[in-house]
């Protein structure tokens, strides 16, 4: 396993959006801790493991874009608000994350969007 790229809490938040937007799963996969947690509206993800598995196979669109609008580093973690495009850059919702950092990883992630989020 590789080490996330920083440490800091907005650049490890944007490379998360840029491994997930270009598809890279591996690179996810090593900014996450381990015990690694997303809650959104429409479910909970527990593990690492189990949080790159459903962003790789089981998400419903995964041509998107993360279009980031501001970043807002606080203490140890940091939120985000944005938008997710479709491929034709349509906005599929606005959301805003809010990430805990841990040890140079991303924790935790809490999401708040107007239908579920992805």
């Amino acid at each position: 396993m590789t080490a996330p790229p920083t440490t800091d809490p907005a650049g490890l938040a944007r490379a998360y959006y840029d491994a997930l937007d270009a598809g890279d799963y591996e690179r996810l996969r090593d900014l996450l801790d381990p015990e690694f947690v997303q809650r959104r509206p429409d479910r909970t993800f527990e593990g690492r493991d189990r949080f790159v598995a459903f962003m790789r196979d089981e998400r419903p669109t995964t041509d998107t874009t993360h279009v980031v609008d501001a970043v807002y580093p606080a203490g140890p973690g940091v939120a985000v608000r944005g938008r997710l495009l479709d491929a034709d850059g349509d906005e599929l919702f606005a959301f805003v994350d809010v990430f805990d950092v841990a040890d140079g990883r991303l924790a935790a992630l809490e999401t708040y969007a107007g239908d579920g989020g992805e």
